[in-house]
């Protein structure tokens, strides 16, 4: 039965810039993923385009591909990846510019686009589209003057058809993270639209793939049982035609593949397991079987799946005031004691000079005492010293920028202990607020374009 081995070497942008390169020379693989997109990266690319038209993919995949590309070449390993965030084309102008400079004539880049519908939302919402937010009902029209992104989650279809037109290297913009190991699935197996419980295993392999090491070791609950986490191993999936397929890692690598790391990645965001949606399929993952297979290997199988939504998935991003946040270190006896003071005095001082925020609009942290479990109190046992980090957020700009200016002055006019001020009077910066919507699938089209560099084959 043939195989075929999928990897993935990043979980998100910013993740290690050495995992991909470790999985092309440490053995076989045919297909490698490399998922840089979350929402908020599509924020943090919408603020780069803004800046830079030329801007808004992930840049670190450029670099990847000037390091790579002779390996990949001789390997015959193929690319499926999210870089090109909201600027597929910018991204592959560049690629194609780093074939042409490492002499590699006759690249094919495919690029998939059709997941932006920030032109067309007037038309929508005039249409009768309400794209309400998933978490409050509004209609999107509440907040359109202020969007400045919208991308609807497309499938695995596209990857797979670029993947038929020959391209070695599929560049995307918001795909679902796993339909980056489902296209290749597809196009490999030749998977039909249909064929429901493939297509869920398919889905299932790309979800324990796209979050890189999360799978092998890494941000394991028993940390303590993952030998050599510092080089760790990045997972790949060997997938048979039928379905089933093993988790393992390259030999030699650190990390582990266990039933419990899998399982873990498994629950990873999840919902209602029963019901994985996706643009492709809905996943059933109380249907998944998980059996040792042997050292570093579990085998996954059993996977049933049903038919897909009527809706796609449309991740917007909009204008939402103004925000800022900065920090100091207090040390000494009584540090949690005089923090707090040194809280109070910023609001105070605030209130003083006419600038307020609301209870829901300021933010005040004790980084080592409840910074990450609030609710838990220092014990007799307090610690020597902690972290204060204050933030607000408001429509004015003018009040954030006021906040900027008191962070500073506890140095010399606060309680003792006071130190580790750095970084200069902390900024007003945009805030970037998340809408999360359905769409009507018919109302997306996806496109696909395979260019190639030079005039090889």
């Amino acid at each position: 039965m043939k195989t075929v081995r999928v990897a993935n070497g990043q979980g998100f942008w910013g993740d290690s810039v050495d995992a991909p390169l470790a999985l092309l020379e440490g053995g076989p693989i045919d297909y490698l993923g490399l998922d840089y997109l979350a929402e908020v990266t599509l924020s943090i690319m919408m603020r780069q385009k803004l800046k830079d038209p030329a801007a808004g993919y992930a840049t670190d995949f450029v670099e990847f591909v000037r390091r790579a590309l002779p390996r990949l070449v001789e390997g015959g390993v193929r690319v499926v990846t999210n870089a090109g965030g909201l600027n597929p084309r910018a991204c592959r102008a560049r690629v194609l510019e780093a074939a042409h400079e490492l002499g590699f004539e006759g690249l094919r880049v495919g690029v998939v686009e059709g997941d932006d519908l920030l032109a067309r939302l007037p038309e929508l919402a005039a249409a009768g589209h309400p794209m309400r937010n998933m978490d409050t009902g509004e209609p999107l029209a509440s907040v359109l003057d202020r969007v400045v992104s919208a991308n609807a989650y497309l499938g695995a279809r596209p990857v797979a058809e670029a993947l038929a037109a020959g391209a070695q290297i599929v560049l995307c913009g918001r795909v679902t993270d796993t339909a980056l190991a489902l296209g290749p699935l597809v196009h490999e197996h030749g998977w039909a639209a249909d064929d429901w419980d493939r297509l869920a295993a398919g889905t299932i392999a790309g979800h324990i793939l796209e979050c890189g090491a999360q799978a092998t070791g890494g941000n394991f609950s028993r940390f303590w049982e993952v030998p050599e986490l510092w080089n760790v191993g990045y997972p790949i999936a060997e997938v048979a035609a039928d379905g089933s397929f093993v988790v393992t890692k390259h030999p030699g690598t650190g990390g582990l593949v266990t039933v419990d790391t899998v399982a873990e990645q498994l629950v990873y965001e999840m919902g209602d397991p029963a019901s994985y949606v996706t643009p492709d399929v809905t996943a059933d993952f109380t249907s998944i079987r998980l059996d040792p297979a042997g050292p570093d290997r579990v085998r996954v199988s059993g996977v049933r799946g049903r038919p897909n939504t009527p809706f796609l998935k449309l991740s917007a991003s909009y204008l939402d005031g103004w925000k800022a946040a900065g920090q100091v270190t207090v040390s000494g006896p009584r540090a949690v004691e005089k923090a707090r003071l040194a809280a109070e005095i910023v609001w105070r001082r605030l209130a003083r000079a006419g600038v307020e925020f609301g209870a829901g609009d300021r933010r005040e942290e004790l980084l080592g005492v409840s910074g990450c479990l609030p609710g838990i109190l220092p014990g007799p046992d307090a610690p020597p010293e902690v972290v204060l980090r204050l933030a607000v957020r408001d429509p004015d700009r003018a009040k954030v920028e006021r906040f900027g200016k008191e962070i500073a002055p506890l140095v010399t006019s606060g309680p003792p202990g006071v130190t580790g001020f750095a970084g200069g009077r902390p900024r007003a910066q945009e805030v970037v607020a998340y809408w999360p919507a359905l769409i009507a699938r018919e109302q997306v089209e996806p496109r696909l374009e395979v260019t190639v560099e030079g005039v090889g084959g």
